[in-house]
């Protein structure tokens, strides 16, 4: 009898693609960060992004994928710059959204949020860009039943490491360094 993975599963396959590239890429620390405000924020998030990013994932799905990452660098620039007031936010991910629209919530983040100029703003296109496809050929290649429950798993599991990935690069651009003390 075959069994079925687990979201931890899942989740430790994309982190450690994700992580590796990441570190290669110097935009991230061997150890990530410790952050449970931001990591808190995940089910609330992933749970209002579900319907906009599965109704895109059939047509687009690095879209669907890419911009978890841009909300968790968001979302660790939020808790850098004033949490006390950013906490208080019902559902970040609908505030960012509906600051402009779903299509353009990378350009949104880039250039209000995170504050890039033109250059900065393609490198994290760029970046992103490969963790979405990254990400999308290991999900392509565990070879899921479409529209599974194993499926659904995967791809939730894809989004919280992303977001998690997302939140961990922004907190290293903002100067945090993740080691052992």
């Amino acid at each position: 009898m075959e069994t079925k993975q687990t979201l931890q599963d899942f989740e430790k396959i994309f982190q450690a693609d994700l992580h590796a590239y990441l570190l290669k890429q110097g935009r991230l620390d061997e150890r990530l960060p410790d952050a449970p405000d931001i990591e808190q924020r995940w089910a609330q998030t992933g749970e209002a992004y579900l319907p906009d990013g599965i109704r895109e994932y059939n047509g687009y799905p690095e879209v669907s994928l890419g911009w978890m990452m841009y909300i968790g660098m968001a979302i660790a620039k939020y808790w850098d710059e004033d949490w006390e007031l950013y906490s208080k936010v019902p559902n970040l991910y609908r505030y960012l959204r509906d600051r402009i629209d779903f299509d353009h919530l990378d350009d949104y983040i880039c250039q209000k949020v995170l504050l890039l100029d033109a250059d900065g703003h393609a490198a994290l296109q760029d970046l992103v860009a490969e963790c979405a496809s990254r990400t999308y050929s290991r999900l392509y290649h565990l070879h899921l039943e479409p529209g599974s429950k194993e499926a659904f798993r995967a791809y939730v599991a894809a989004l919280r490491q992303l977001y998690l990935m997302g939140a961990a690069v922004e907190l290293k651009t903002l100067g945090y360094k993740m080691q052992r003390m």
